[in-house]
């Protein structure tokens, strides 16, 4: 069980890559790096942290994508090479536009190959006193980035993606596993079948279980286009206990679509921007949290949160963003007991 407040702060998973970690890339300065990042989020108060994603940073690669290639690359029967002419094919998907090129192409039966979450996980989970939250990315999302040249089914190569991470996932006794996606938002029909993948990583989780959805940030910018309504099907389909969502870029006019949102699963709000520098004041963050208690009602909101990842920015805004949620959650929170103990 999580302790704490009745609403809980947390951040979506990635950090800043330190500046001397980029630059000198080794496996001490990953774990200082870890340690840095993990009481970066102490200080700042955050309930509920993260690794910042360093776990997925490859000494040997700094330039490498921790969401897409660190999860499929390593997987038997996924290849990195392949011709100009797949290239193309890959270029001419719909939404698929922020890459050049795909992942990979899979070529085979997909199978676990050399990926170790679980050894990620040992990495981190004894640097900090907090409960932390480990993220993957989705399987829905993960397919859309490869070449099928195997499968010839989408669904089927999601599941597959899915049943590799499961049996991974599993051996990970994170309090919190929060499974990422940015993709579906630019293909809601594809909803049932995401769903279907997603589920079946979350079936594996021993802890509390989380799904972040946000339309992409690729050079602080969003990817995909759409409506949240659009996904509620997604959404009450899923074996979730919370969402995290992105309102604080797109505004909380989507707000009442979550009156729809079966009862067994709780919201996170995004109230922190991460595509923009400006610094939220802590009375602009409990203003936004009361704009979803008012709307949704002060029980279904358990969790806030950044937009998404605080990868694009600078590190002391990150910082400071990170004060700012923490300041302006406690400032709701005074606010909304007042009236109830006077």
């Amino acid at each position: 069980m999580l302790e704490g407040p009745p609403i809980l702060t947390t951040v979506v998973g990635s950090y800043p890559v330190p500046s001397w970690l980029a630059a000198q890339p080794s496996e001490p300065n990953l774990r200082d790096a870890l340690l840095v990042v993990l009481k970066t989020q102490e200080l700042a108060g955050i309930d509920v942290v993260s690794d910042g994603e360093l776990t997925r940073f490859d000494p040997d690669d700094p330039r490498a994508n921790g969401m897409i290639d660190h999860f499929v690359l390593p997987l038997e029967g996924v290849l990195a090479v392949l011709t100009r002419a797949e290239r193309e094919q890959f270029r001419r998907r719909p939404g698929m536009a922020f890459r050049a090129r795909p992942a990979g192409v899979v070529r085979g039966k997909i199978g676990e190959g050399t990926l170790d979450l679980p050894a990620a996980w040992e990495q981190v989970k004894g640097l900090t006193a907090r409960p932390i939250k480990f993220t993957v990315t989705s399987p829905y999302m993960l397919s859309k980035t490869l070449l099928d040249a195997h499968y010839g089914d989408p669904r089927a190569l999601a599941l597959d993606l899915a049943a590799v991470l499961a049996r991974q996932v599993g051996e990970i006794d994170a309090p919190v596993i929060q499974v990422d996606e940015a993709n579906l938002p630019g293909s809601p029909a594809d909803g049932p079948w995401a769903a279907e993948a997603v589920n079946r990583v979350l079936a594996a989780a021993r802890g509390r279980k989380g799904v972040h959805l946000c339309f992409g940030n690729y050079g602080g910018q969003p990817i995909q286009k759409g409506l949240l309504k659009d996904l509620l099907p997604f959404f009450n389909a899923l074996e979730c206990d919370h969402l995290v969502l992105e309102f604080a870029r797109r505004g909380y006019g989507e707000l009442d679509v979550f009156r729809g949102l079966k009862p067994s699963i709780v919201l996170g709000v995004g109230v922190i921007d991460i595509k923009d520098n400006e610094v939220e004041r802590p009375e602009e963050v409990a203003r936004r949290i009361e704009e979803a208690a008012r709307v949704l009602g002060p029980e279904r909101i358990r969790w806030v949160h950044p937009d998404c990842g605080f990868w694009m920015l600078h590190r002391t805004v990150a910082d400071r963003k990170m004060r700012a949620l923490v300041e302006g959650r406690d400032l709701y929170l005074g606010r909304s007991a007042g009236p109830r103990g006077a």
